[in-house]
């Protein structure tokens, strides 16, 4: 065993008095490789620039920009409870879907109910809200765009825990269609989340591969891009919770697929509403916000309005 992914084993934990068996180390060793992939300095700061703020009740909405190391600042809104904390945390990542909510704004007035339960969030713009984002995506970079895409999420994780009163140990992540598929590879590299909620999402980036543009060699593509396989990411998530949600009108999100995450992410709960891929009903905020205050420690009760006297 070479001495880079013997250093590997160690830190995962996985060399004992007899060794690793042959299959395992290799399997662990490939992994390693892959998640390297998304190493980045997190020493550099995150450059925040606040555009504005507004109060939301008794939460600050802040719209901000910050460098996520992936080319242009990235734009966010941090919302942050009334009090001092400590708060649970949720990073939110949008669809690739109508024009209004493929962006920042997909969550937003969700996240801002929460914050009167206590809940700090983050919500960002992917690379897929850059408008015609699917239109003008050029298959051969893919590669290279989902690594910076991982990285930046990464960055939207370190500004959440960044924000004042944000309790590391109850931090979630929710992320719909492209949003919770890349959240999948995030997982599987970085385990300070502690509960995941991926809504309508399939077992690979590859099944959304060929709608449009296509490769020099379909091929060549595969073989190049089998490394970002959202499955082999969620089985190295250990010690933490999910929840999946579907909609079984969604035209893009088979049955088979389902159940192929649900395996892959050791599911606790999966959930199927009348709904499509837009996921837009009321009874999934509800189901979703009920699972987050639940295990992020939140009481399911919610405080009494205070009485003006």
């Amino acid at each position: 065993m070479n001495q880079r992914i013997h250093r590997a084993l160690v830190a995962l934990g996985l060399v004992m008095q007899f060794g690793v068996p042959t299959q395992a180390r290799s399997q662990v060793g490939e992994f390693a490789a892959q998640a390297a992939l998304f190493n980045y300095d997190s020493t550099i700061p995150l450059g925040v620039k606040e555009a504005g703020a507004q109060r939301v009740g008794g939460a600050t909405v802040r719209d901000i920009t910050f460098n996520a190391l992936s080319g242009a600042d990235v734009k966010a809104y941090v919302i942050q409870p009334g009090g001092k904390g400590p708060f649970p945390g949720v990073l939110w990542v949008h669809w690739l879907g109508e024009p209004e909510t493929t962006n920042r704004r997909e969550f937003l007035k969700e996240a801002a109910a929460l914050a009167s339960r206590g809940i700090a969030s983050v919500l960002v713009d992917a690379m897929w809200a850059e408008p015609d984002f699917y239109g003008k995506r050029n298959p051969e970079h893919d590669y290279d765009n989902t690594i910076r895409q991982v990285i930046s999420l990464r960055r939207g994780m370190d500004l959440l825990l960044a924000q004042s009163g944000v309790d590391p140990g109850r931090v979630a992540f929710v992320g719909h269609d492209y949003g919770g598929m890349f959240g999948m590879l995030m997982a599987g590299i970085d385990p300070r989340a502690k509960t995941y909620v991926y809504v309508a999402v399939v077992p690979s980036l590859s099944d959304w591969a060929f709608f449009g543009a296509q490769p020099r060699s379909k091929t060549e593509y595969l073989r190049r891009n089998a490394v970002f396989e959202l499955t082999d990411y969620l089985r190295q998530v250990k010690n933490a919770t999910t929840l999946l949600q579907f909609g079984s009108r969604d035209v893009y999100v088979a049955r088979a697929s389902t159940g192929v995450v649900a395996a892959a992410a050791r599911t606790r709960d999966r959930k199927f509403y009348e709904a499509g891929h837009d996921m837009n009903l009321p009874q999934i905020v509800e189901d979703r916000d009920a699972w987050l205050l639940k295990e992020l420690g939140v009481s399911l009760v919610a405080p009494e309005p205070a009485v003006k006297k």
